[in-house]
């Protein structure tokens, strides 16, 4: 059984949608928080968002997407979702979904979801 599963990339225009999805194992989700990075070849990987591993637990975004995009939980499904507004060329990148502790991806990192925004 994969530990992490990533969905939802795609190639868009500026200034549309995506939802990327990620299905984790029931102990990996219910016992760590939960994350989104972005990571391209040569470039510093960056935490875009987390969240915490309870409902209505504390979120983080990171400055650049605050206000375009949401990061949600749907314990039922095991399940943390992005929902990525108002893309930006910028966003481009590939998107890994991960456990996270003090901010960091732990464990399984997998291909993630490659999303291309064009202007």
């Amino acid at each position: 059984q994969v530990p992490l599963i990533e969905s939802g990339g795609g190639l868009v225009q500026a200034g549309e949608s995506l939802r990327l999805s990620c299905v984790a194992s029931r102990d990996t989700f219910t016992t760590h928080a939960m994350g989104w990075f972005r990571q391209d070849p040569g470039k510093e990987r960056i935490r875009v968002a987390s969240i915490a591993n309870y409902n209505g637990g504390g979120t983080y975004l990171e400055d650049s997407v605050k206000g375009r995009f949401t990061i949600s939980r749907d314990a039922a499904k095991n399940t943390i979702y992005l929902q990525m507004n108002n893309l930006k060329p910028e966003d481009t990148g590939v998107y890994h979904c991960s456990a996270v502790v003090a901010g960091l991806p732990v464990g399984f990192w997998g291909q993630g979801t490659q999303v291309t925004v064009l202007s």
